[in-house]
């Protein structure tokens, strides 16, 4: 036989029990997720080396490529290159494309070359993670339309976009991008 006051108090300790693993458990929910900034990664990434610059030559067909897809599909951009320095090399504005994106291309294609990346990687960081602290580096641009140029594993400028929406400058990119190295 349980007397009573036996009962109550296994009752309240039950109770206390149960009571202290729905705080904890509570606690627990509660606490933010860990940051993305904080993890460390084991190779720096976007690390691959600069080579020589660009030539005139290589950059004309990087632009010829990307005005041919450009054409194709009826969008008139403004296409610049730049080399592994950031120094424009050629540049062209389509018939039609809007003026107030010939600095866009150019700052587009500087900052894929300086920063060793797509600009894509910045309208992620921002649209996508909410990592904002990205607008607060110096020079960068968040808005896709800009490539690094990559010849013998070595980075030898950027192809940049822009008048179109972001996709539609990427797209155009790719093509100039794909047109490096071919005759």
């Amino acid at each position: 036989m349980i007397r009573p006051y036996l009962a109550t108090g296994l009752l309240a300790a039950g109770l206390l029990g149960g009571a202290v693993l729905l705080a904890a458990g509570a606690a627990r929910a509660q606490q933010p997720a860990a940051s993305p900034l904080d993890t460390v990664p084991d190779k720096m990434p976007f690390s691959q080396p600069y080579g020589a610059p660009i030539g005139l030559g290589e950059a004309q067909r990087a632009i010829t490529a990307a005005m041919a897809e450009a054409e194709r599909r009826g969008w008139p951009v403004n296409v610049a290159v730049v080399d592994s320095g950031g120094n424009l090399v050629a540049f062209v504005r389509m018939d039609g494309a809007q003026l107030g994106s010939i600095p866009v291309a150019q700052h587009k294609a500087r900052v894929a070359v300086k920063y060793r990346r797509p600009t894509r990687v910045f309208e992620d960081g921002v649209q996508k993670s909410g990592l904002n602290y990205v607008l607060s580096l110096d020079d960068v641009i968040a808005s896709r339309g800009g490539i690094p140029l990559v010849a013998d594993g070595h980075i030898i400028g950027a192809i940049g976009c822009s008048g179109g929406t972001g996709s539609q400058d990427e797209v155009i990119c790719t093509a100039g991008a794909n047109g490096i190295g071919k005759p």
